[in-house]
């Protein structure tokens, strides 16, 4: 694909997906209150799809990501493979010199390739941080990756504040990249279950 970043972030979710599924954990609580390991993969799968259909080709989710299943007939890996690969397909078709692509969100309709890449990068690379931190896992976001994707976080975060995310925290010394993108979106980088 063209966008690494995006490659880089949907390893990252396919990774934690695996784990996440292998210890038995999908209905542990994570940082994305008050979702489940498993409502956060499916949600991460559905706006996956939602990116594929809209930015390229595909279609769109089966259900609504902002209202994800706690179970499918289909599982989550299953669930998270079919999301990826849709979005690898969408994606490897959308022309990096274009003006702008498409997006499947309402306050900002098109962005330039790359940054919507980097806000679809985005998703996934956050979601696998909540899934990751939820079941013990080692963060997979990387300082980085979060500075690839702390542009798209300025350029969608705000219009989506109340829906998609909480209000930003504020930052606190000695913050890495990591870190200061999940304040930026309303995360708290020290989350941990027995602390939620």
């Amino acid at each position: 694909m063209t966008f690494a970043v995006l490659d880089t972030a949907l390893d990252a979710l396919r990774h934690v997906t695996t784990a996440a599924v292998a210890t038995d954990r999908l209905d542990d609580p994570t940082p994305c209150s008050p979702w489940t390991v498993a409502q956060v993969l499916f949600h991460a799968a559905g706006d996956q799809h939602a990116w594929a259909s809209t930015a390229g080709a595909g279609s769109p989710p089966s259900y609504n990501p902002f209202d994800p299943p706690h179970r499918l007939d289909v599982g989550v890996q299953e669930t998270i493979a079919k999301a990826i690969e849709a979005a690898v397909g969408a994606w490897s078709a959308v022309d990096p010199a274009a003006s702008t692509v498409r997006t499947p969100l309402p306050p900002v309709p098109e962005m330039a390739p790359a940054l919507a890449a980097a806000a679809c990068a985005l998703d996934a690379a956050v979601h696998a941080w909540d899934v990751a931190v939820a079941t013990g896992q080692p963060s997979p976001l990387t300082a980085a990756l979060a500075e690839q994707l702390l542009p798209a976080a300025h350029a969608t975060a705000e219009p989506l504040r109340g829906f998609a995310y909480a209000p930003a925290l504020p930052a606190q010394p000695g913050d890495d990249p990591a870190a200061t993108l999940l304040r930026h979106l309303g995360r708290d980088p020290l989350w941990t279950p027995a602390g939620n």
